[in-house]
């Protein structure tokens, strides 16, 4: 069953309460089924981001790359005043624009313009050992293939149009919950459930 945009929220938020975590202004939904991201504000929807999310099926395992599930909140935004389309390497800026890089001519994703870091508030599901969505490094970043954003194509991360990260991240502050809903996920993949 897809569930709409502020159905998804109220779950995140009742989550969060079971979590004990703290309601904040920003939410992020990230819908794996329709490769989309909902920015909620104070409960209102603000805009919709077309986004691509992992190529293999979602998963908080360490070197699933598979893009992770349940609540998570932004630890760290990076990126002030790079370029659109900079590349960064280890969360540095490189200097160097996508265009630039000979990995942007063989197809591999490369992290541009910003990121903004993840960390899990699940023990035993995004957080801890063997499943830590930080220590996996997901991001929401920018991408060298926006070609690609709209259908699964991604190592984990969520992958955005560049313009559209740096919009997002520039109205994002750090403590934003961010939830991954993997519910219905075959959607994107083409896939019945089984």
């Amino acid at each position: 069953m897809f569930l709409a945009p502020p159905t998804l929220a109220a779950s995140a938020l009742a989550r969060a309460s079971a979590l004990g975590v703290p309601p904040a202004p920003d939410l992020l939904l990230v819908s794996v089924a329709d490769q989309r991201l909902h920015h909620f504000r104070d409960g209102k929807l603000l805009r919709t981001y077309v986004v691509s999310t992992s190529a293999k099926p979602p998963s908080c395992v360490e070197d699933s790359h598979g893009t992770p599930s349940g609540l998570h909140f932004v630890c760290e935004r990076i990126g002030d005043g790079v370029p659109l389309g900079g590349v960064f390497k280890a969360r540095v800026h490189t200097g160097e624009h996508f265009t630039e890089r000979l990995e942007h001519r063989d197809s591999r994703n490369l992290i541009t313009t910003r990121i903004l870091r993840l960390r899990g508030l699940e023990p035993g599901l995004n957080s801890g050992p063997g499943h830590d969505t930080y220590d996996r490094v997901v991001y929401l970043h920018g991408t060298n293939r926006e070609e690609l954003v709209g259908q699964p194509a991604s190592h984990g991360c969520v992958l955005l149009g560049n313009a559209d990260m740096l919009a997002l991240h520039d109205d994002i502050p750090v403590g934003a919950l961010v939830w991954f809903d993997t519910t219905d996920w075959q959607k994107a993949y083409g896939q019945t459930e089984r």
